[in-house]
């Protein structure tokens, strides 16, 4: 059996498979935050249950992280639980499964591999939007910059000089304006009261200027990031995944027409679409890399 995890900054999705497809899927919310040895307890108790409820061994476990981890499996940064800072990831993991062979990854990088799998195309840049955003570009079919060399880090690339602080200690990273926490702020100060993400999402739908204007500037930045990538590198298309984009009407429709603003003469804007695995593309990409993992 292999297993995916994906480890969020507010919750855990776990999917297992086998040679013949899908075994389980499940998922937990963080408890409050305490320390990184109690989010870890908390895991191994939910690992135990999975154990209980599929009877056999695990062959394989790949690992979606959102934080930086070193080569030799050290967190050395992770804005959203930062208890977790100087971590030793590997050991951690080993420990809790130790009948297995486990990796790890970046969520974006695992997610734009999963996506670029289903859309069976091999220069791909993905945009994850959630509690933060993840991103991952594939060229030639593999994963870039590549595992050795760091993560393709999308959402701390600058696009507001003057922006907000974000959490990482700079101002104006992409994360700080366009992340699913980001928005529900701007969204609320702009109504004047609290904004949860069904509120949200309903008055989007409605077409509330308040509702509009927050996420007008969220699909805005996350298309002035895609542009300078598509600059560089040329991927051939953005697909646009994460819960928070998922859940949001039109969302992939609003950052298309930014992309079609902001493309220069003699230059077609980058195709966008929706990520074709939704908000479960980091989770899928990690059963991916445990199955990659097991035939070594």
């Amino acid at each position: 059996m292999y297993l995916g995890i994906d480890v969020g900054g507010t919750k855990v999705a776990f999917r297992v498979e086998t040679d013949d497809g899908p075994a389980d899927e499940t998922a937990f919310a963080w408890a409050p935050r305490h320390s990184a040895a109690a989010d870890l307890a908390q895991l191994a108790g939910h690992v135990a249950g999975l154990r209980t409820r599929l009877g056999s061994p695990l062959r394989a476990v790949g690992v979606a992280m959102p934080g930086t981890v070193t080569p030799d499996g050290r967190v050395t940064a992770w804005p959203n639980r930062p208890e977790w800072t100087g971590l030793a990831l590997d050991v951690a993991l080993q420990e809790l499964f130790p009948e297995a062979a486990v990796a790890w990854a970046d969520d974006g990088d695992l997610g734009a591999l999963a996506e670029a799998r289903a859309a069976a195309c091999d220069n791909l840049l993905y945009v994850g939007v959630g509690t933060g955003i993840g991103g991952g570009l594939v060229l030639h079919g593999e994963p870039c910059p590549g595992t050795a060399r760091g993560s393709f880090e999308l959402g701390h690339v600058v696009v507001e000089l003057d922006g907000p602080p974000c959490v990482c200690g700079r101002c104006g990273c992409l994360q700080a304006i366009a992340s699913g926490p980001a928005t529900l702020d701007r969204a609320a100060h702009l109504r004047g009261a609290p904004v949860t993400f069904d509120d949200l999402r309903h008055a989007l739908d409605a077409g509330r200027p308040w509702a509009v204007d927050a996420v007008r500037r969220t699909t805005r930045a996350l298309a002035a990031a895609v542009t300078g990538v598509q600059e560089l590198v040329h991927p051939d298309r953005v697909v646009i995944g994460g819960g928070f984009a998922a859940g949001l009407p039109g969302f992939v429709g609003r950052v298309s027409e930014h992309l079609a603003e902001f493309a220069r003469p003699g230059q077609l804007p980058l195709p966008a679409e929706p990520a074709a695995l939704g908000g479960l593309s980091s989770l899928r990409g990690a059963v991916s890399l445990a199955r990659l993992i097991a035939t070594r």
